[in-house]
């Protein structure tokens, strides 16, 4: 009973925090909506969550224990991310658009704790979190068909990094899938062009762009490549330049489908220190991405798949790991492997519609959903792979969406780790964890 207060306590003390990009708008959407003037001269806005989670596992199934993670009851509350969104029309063709994020609740200062028993001594601490700029770039609005951005943008391959804002999954956190092997959200500087084109049944949608590459040097077991996006620093390195391309499908109503590809020629030619990889040799990143959606006012379906594929992967691994201790990457297992994957669908269904759609009841989605995915999917020759590194994951919950752009999640997760079956069953210790949200997306102000 006492832990059912506690739920119901911390339920009510998550804030919601705000704003952001218009919902499920692409880049091609919002050219389309800025050319058929959404708003006149500038527009604020934004989006936040706050998630909090009650778990029954420790904090790290890579702690030596064979079983995986040891059994733990514990619990957090936080706030991901907050992000604040500006765009600026200098004229009609001429657009200034931006956001930054405040992630974990920000920086910190550096903090000193005081023990005065026996004696005064102080010690430093630093608060975790960032704040990034997420966007910023200025588009040359030519054509719907074919228009021009430079500067800071989202990255987007992936469904969950092209609609990464806290309304477009159901789930109190973003799929574990792709935020665990590519990063997220994932956003480089370099140059874009996009359009739409097509009517009717023919409709698509497209953007490419050359940005930032990866940096190898965050290149590891557990996330793959997801550390190597870059930003940790005054000054990206450019040596290696990424080609990112995605094509969208969206003649079907209610319906979006897309892929996207990733290349990156040499991700160690991007690293801080360049000759630390003198004996790899060039290593290219190759990754590929396909995903749906689809909509109707009864239900709300996606899936996605990723496929990614390193080049010398083990010699990387091993120049990472016996540099690890002078990295800026927090974690000393670098061991990288060559190829990594991940798919994953949900399906949710409104409750409103279905059972007549009466104006005072609430709109509540009941989802499911299910992900797989392995930073350690394909090794090198001489890898080893381990088994921790592979995860299946069953979602389910509800969403009430409180206002079309504000809703309350509530989600029950199970993980099962690693493939080696003892009995049936997996000879890791599974992962439970029931979690509590709120979210918002919006344009407050347009002028």
């Amino acid at each position: 009973m006492k832990r059912l207060a506690n739920l119901l306590t911390l339920s009510l003390c998550i804030a919601g925090a705000a704003m952001a990009q218009d919902g499920d708008k692409t880049a091609a959407e919002q050219s389309e909506e800025i050319h058929a003037s959404g708003y006149n001269k500038f527009r604020v806005g934004g989006y936040g969550e706050a998630v909090a989670k009650f778990m029954d596992y420790g904090i790290n199934r890579y702690s030596g224990i064979s079983y995986g993670n040891a059994k733990e009851n514990r619990n957090s509350i936080s706030i991901p991310r907050f992000v604040v969104a500006f765009d600026y029309k200098f004229n009609s063709k001429w657009v200034l658009g931006a956001e930054i994020e405040f992630e974990a609740g920000g920086v910190g200062m550096e903090r000193e704790l005081e023990n005065s028993e026996n004696g005064e001594y102080e010690t430093e601490m630093e608060k975790g979190g960032e704040v990034a700029l997420e966007q910023f770039h200025i588009s040359r609005l030519i054509h719907p068909a074919f228009n021009v951005r430079a500067g800071h943008m989202i990255v987007p391959v992936g469904l969950t990094n092209y609609n990464h804002e806290p309304i477009n999954f159901f789930g109190t956190s973003r799929p574990e899938g792709e935020t665990t092997i590519i990063p997220s959200t994932w956003h480089e500087t370099g140059l874009s062009v996009f359009g739409t084109f097509g009517k009717g049944y023919s409709r698509f949608d497209y953007e490419a762009m050359v940005v930032t590459g990866l940096n190898a040097d965050g290149f590891g077991r557990d996330n793959w490549v997801a550390d190597g996006k870059q930003g940790q620093f005054e000054v990206d390195n450019f040596t290696s330049p990424a080609y990112v391309a995605r094509l969208n499908y969206n003649g079907v109503p209610g319906l979006r489908a897309g892929a996207s590809f990733y290349y990156c020629h040499d991700v160690t030619a991007n690293a801080d220190k360049r000759y630390k990889y003198s004996s790899v040799g060039q290593s290219a990143v190759k990754i590929y991405s396909f995903d749906a959606q689809y909509k109707n006012k009864y239900v709300t379906a996606r899936g996605m798949f990723i496929k990614g594929d390193l080049d010398n992967a083990s010699a990387i691994g091993s120049v990472n790991v016996s540099n690890s201790g002078n990295s800026y990457h927090s974690s000393t297992m670098r061991k990288v492997a060559k190829g990594a994957m991940t798919y994953g669908a949900e399906i949710g269904f409104n409750l409103k519609t279905i059972l007549g759609d009466k104006p005072k009841m609430p709109t509540i989605y009941p989802f499911v959903r299910y992900d797989y995915y392995n930073p350690q999917q394909e090794a090198d020759k001489g890898q080893t792979l381990d088994a921790r590194t592979q995860v299946s994951k069953w979602t389910a919950g509800l969403n009430w969406y409180a206002l079309p752009n504000l809703v309350v999640k509530a989600d029950y997760t199970t993980r099962q780790i690693g493939t080696q079956k003892v009995f049936g069953t997996t000879k890791y210790n599974s992962e439970n964890e029931f979690a509590l949200g709120i979210a918002y997306v919006g344009w407050f102000f347009k002028k």
